[in-house]
């Protein structure tokens, strides 16, 4: 009886619990014909590629002293970087020094619209957006592409000129469309987008190529809620099972022990009399 009921807790709480949703998986050159394409597409219209020799902000750099970008706003603006986080979304609202906690978006440390705790890893500038932003959704990814998507996420999240390219301003706030997280046409250096679409090269990505609009996809298919409901269901069920034999089992051998007494003429109930039972 315990093998049993411990055979059948055990299936069904390995019932299948994950659904294969994204179906559209496609190598980047099949998306993408060129770096210049994928900065463009990947975020809707939140990029605009310039030639290197153009003002054009980079999404990476390793002088923790000096920021390149804050030369390319004097550059486009005729001003220094502003005082204000622009964006809102997990940003500050004003720029300021951050911890050593900046491991993953370090170049920003002096200097930065994030928090370090929302940049304090890979996993979890990953899982900050919800699971419909997951950049690996199409399977892991090599180390050299992963790091690109880090390098934006550090971009975004840390920028202080990022700001001074949102979309929609505080005066457009009666369109349905309204938000003030996102980014419109931002430019970035060639160089850099071409070396992304270079790393990129044998790993998979969502099918239309727009982060964005895989997104909403994703929420609107996500099968996650139907497969927790089955998962809450299959482990009540499993532990229902699980404490039905514990207690058919204690019965059993409750049991046979009362019948072993009587046989033995020590039965454990006594009436008046010294008689058993019955």
């Amino acid at each position: 009886m315990k093998f049993s009921i411990k055979y059948y807790a055990y299936a069904l709480m390995a019932l299948p619990t994950t659904m294969a949703w994204e179906e559209t998986c496609r190598p980047f050159p099949e998306i993408y014909a060129s770096g210049t394409e994928l900065c463009q597409k990947l975020f809707s219209d939140s990029f605009l590629v310039v030639d290197d020799t153009e003002p054009g902000y980079t999404m990476w750099f390793f002088d923790t002293d000096k920021n390149p970008n804050d030369q390319v706003t004097l550059d486009i603006f005729g001003e220094q970087p502003p005082e204000e986080c622009g964006l809102q979304y997990f940003h500050k609202d004003e720029p300021t020094p951050e911890d050593d906690g900046m491991k993953e978006c370090q170049p920003w440390k002096q200097r930065s619209c994030c928090n370090s705790s929302i940049v304090a890893s890979m996993e979890k500038l990953k899982e900050s957006y919800g699971e419909e932003y997951h950049w690996d959704r199409c399977g892991p990814m090599t180390p050299a592409c992963e790091r690109f998507f880090v390098y934006e996420s550090c971009f975004y999240e840390c920028e202080p000129s990022a700001g001074l390219f949102r979309k929609y301003n505080d005066s457009q706030s009666h369109l349905e469309e309204f938000n003030t997280w996102q980014m419109h046409k931002m430019p970035i250096k060639k160089s850099f987008c071409d070396s992304w679409f270079d790393a990129c090269k044998t790993d998979l990505f969502c099918g239309d190529g727009d982060f964005f609009s895989c997104a909403a996809r994703y929420q609107a298919n996500n099968p996650e809620d139907e497969i927790k409901k089955e998962r809450d269901t299959n482990e009540k069920l499993a532990i229902s099972l699980v404490v039905i034999g514990s207690v058919a089992f204690v019965f059993c051998l409750f049991s046979f022990f009362l019948v072993h007494r009587e046989r033995t003429g020590k039965p454990v109930f006594v009436g008046e009399g010294g008689n058993a039972v019955a």
